[in-house]
């Protein structure tokens, strides 16, 4: 066969390609293998590596030193996810804290994810946990427009309103909803029970309720009535909880009479 071009060695070239064929089909094996691996320990995507870049924000060749180490930082953000939500931390964590730390998993602002790290960063956030949930109390608290009768500052009393909880057209504000979520959070946390899936949480219950022409919602920790003009009228059901959320309030502001 080397007759046909005699400056190359056709056999040569055939017999490398075959190498080569057999290398990439080892290389495919051995990548599905990775895709297994890194989907059992919930990291991303094997697969997105290789695909094009509207997966992820990175310009890699993974065939590079600093190509497979920027690869390896792509499958590390959804590990960081994941433990995150595994952890029970997200759930102290007041809007802002959830808001930066998914803020820095979107732009890649993570560590590698080591043994090293991972202690490091779930250890302060387990002991941060009450001083987050503590923060989320007072910034879920002044997020909140209050109309007391008693006009009593830093203080959850029977009732509260929030404005502009309904629209002129009888839909409910996704703001306002997303408040009452956290405030509903809180009544969970301090009940001793879980954070409820988003999914089946109380603004999807509401919603509900609106499209079916109700304007009012009942849970085990509040009962919520909206008005035309807009504003929401939040009673609570659980005083002994409230009690709790105000002396809360009261270790923020020690000179106000948050309770009793």
């Amino acid at each position: 066969m080397d007759e046909l071009v005699k400056s190359v060695s056709i056999d040569n070239m055939l017999n490398q390609r075959q190498a080569v064929d057999d290398l990439l089909q080892r290389a495919r094996l051995l990548l599905l293998e990775a895709e297994t691996l890194a989907d059992a320990a919930h990291l991303g995507s094997i697969r997105d590596l290789f695909s094009p870049r509207r997966h992820h924000p990175y310009d890699i060749n993974v065939l590079d030193d600093d190509g497979h180490r920027q690869a390896m930082h792509i499958l590390d953000g959804p590990a960081w996810v994941y433990l995150m939500n595994e952890s029970g931390n997200r759930t102290f964590m007041d809007r802002t804290a959830r808001q930066k730390w998914d803020d820095q998993i979107a732009k890649g602002e993570y560590p590698a994810f080591t043994k090293e790290t991972v202690t490091a960063t779930f250890g302060t956030l387990h002991l941060s946990r009450e001083e987050m949930f503590e923060r989320g109390v007072i910034e879920t608290f002044r997020r909140l427009s209050w109309d007391y009768k008693t006009n009593q500052p830093f203080k959850f009393g029977k009732r509260i309103i929030v404005q502009y909880l309904a629209n002129e057209w009888g839909s409910l504000n996704h703001r306002a909803l997303d408040e009452l979520e956290d405030l509903h959070r809180v009544f969970c946390i301090l009940d001793g029970h879980k954070e409820p899936d988003h999914r089946d949480g109380i603004a999807s219950q509401m919603q509900t309720a609106c499209a079916n022409n109700d304007t009012q919602w009942t849970g085990p920790y509040f009962a919520i009535k909206w008005y035309k003009k807009g504003t929401g009228h939040v009673t609570f059901l659980r005083s002994e909880l409230v009690t709790r959320m105000n002396q809360l309030l009261a270790k923020r502001y020690p000179n106000a009479l948050a309770y009793g």
